[in-house]
């Protein structure tokens, strides 16, 4: 089992989120805490109004809102009832148990998982901590639960769901799967597990799996204000279907929050740097040819990306090592990794295999003088059309306007 917490401000807003995967039959409300009314006789204003109430009576703590999963093994089939003691189990753990707040069963993902929504206020006003309860109540809630109830540990296996551990995506294609749902799995993983430090390189991570982060065209409201799309693509990268605006995903990889991960990114992946670069001195002194470089490079678990006009001419290149979840640019690496280097000195190796055939070819063509022609000259055994071309020693034989110069006569002037 994972838990992930995050804590916010909006109570309306992760509200929203769960009621708005009910009305979308992706998720169902499965259980309540603390409030009077029967679960089905709850409207949304009734949800919403239990958890303000506590909100308001501490103003001065803004963070308010605690939006929590709970996610389980892709291969565990565990009923409605369990899902519910498990999370009663966990709220109880961690401090919650007397606190209000809605489960929801979400459908949207491939693995099962919960949803759970509370604040963090109490009746008589005092503010639950939730500095660092990951560490000191989660994980140890988690571990026992795990045990409790044998579950698989996400310590023992690397589990399909998101969180800290790797996720079995896989390239999208478009009509196969619910669109958010693809999208959300897929840039969710991408954007935690890799190390990138642009747009531009995560997407070229994001181009694997058939996932484009657009931002709008630069005379675009969305590009002016900040925003940001994914889109699902076609076999041509071109984007199909409808976007999904990055604030609906529910870990909300906005370009401020990626702005955050691109400095981060930049520190983080420095110790990848010259290991990527020897994988690519490796696959060059291998290669004869630019399709034998990527291959070479593929064998070595590294992905290149290839930027190229209209034209077909490559301007850039993009290096993905899949197993140090690192990607860097050509140019970022130096001058001798960038496309038009690689490039080059892959042409340069092709033609040098070709070089003796080049040499018989060229000996092949080489043009022979025909006695039998009408401008040789047999008797000094030289062709016409050389003798007229050809410079002649000290310009002998030929009056020529680099000769002696004559003296100009001076004329009389009749004063």
């Amino acid at each position: 089992m994972v838990a992930k917490i995050k804590s916010g401000k909006s109570l309306i807003g992760a509200l929203i989120y769960n009621e708005n995967k009910v009305k979308a039959g992706k998720a169902k409300m499965i259980f309540t805490n603390g409030y009077t009314k029967s679960d089905d006789k709850l409207c949304f204003e009734d949800k919403l109004f239990r958890l303000t109430d506590l909100a308001e009576r501490n103003l001065r703590t803004k963070t308010n809102t605690v939006h929590l999963s709970l996610n389980f093994d892709v291969n565990e089939k565990i009923e409605t009832d369990k899902l519910i003691d498990i999370a009663g189990d966990y709220m109880k753990m961690i401090g919650f148990e007397f606190q209000p707040y809605l489960i929801y069963k979400h459908f949207d993902a491939g693995h099962p998982h919960v949803h759970i929504v509370t604040t963090n206020i109490q009746a008589d006003g005092k503010r639950i901590s939730l500095n660092n309860i990951g560490l000191l109540k989660s994980e140890p809630a988690r571990k026992a639960i795990e045990e409790n109830y044998g579950l698989v540990k996400a310590s023992d296996k690397v589990m399909a769901i998101g969180g800290s551990v790797d996720v079995k995506i896989k390239p999208v294609h478009y009509g196969d799967i619910d669109t958010k749902r693809a999208i959300t799995n897929i840039v969710n993983e991408v954007a935690k597990a890799y190390k990138y430090t642009s747009l531009p390189e995560l997407n070229a991570i994001l181009q694997q799996y058939n996932v484009l982060a657009d931002k709008g065209n630069k005379g675009s409201v969305m590009f002016k204000h900040g925003g940001l799309n994914y889109w699902i693509t076609d076999e041509n990268g071109l984007k199909v279907g409808v976007p999904i605006k990055a604030s609906s995903i529910y870990l909300k990889p906005t370009i401020k929050l990626l702005e955050g991960r691109f400095k981060l990114n930049e520190y983080l992946r420095k110790p990848f740097r010259e290991k990527i670069k020897t994988k690519i001195d490796n696959a060059m002194l291998k290669a004869a040819s630019f399709e034998q470089f990527k291959n070479e490079l593929k064998k070595d678990k590294v992905s290149v990306v290839v930027r190229q006009n209209t034209d077909g001419r490559i301007y850039g290149l993009s290096y993905i090592d899949l197993l140090d979840k690192v990607v860097f640019n050509g140019s970022d690496l130096g001058k001798g990794y960038s496309a038009g280097a690689v490039v080059d000195v892959l042409k340069s190796k092709s033609i040098g295999n070709d070089t003796t055939a080049t040499k018989r070819t060229f000996e092949k063509t080489e043009p022979t003088i025909s006695t039998n022609d009408s401008t040789f000259d047999h008797t000094t055994g030289r062709n016409l059309l050389d003798e007229l071309l050809d410079p002649l020693e000290n310009n002998q034989g030929m009056p020529s306007q680099f000769g002696p110069k004559k003296k100009k006569k001076r004329r009389k002037l009749n004063l």
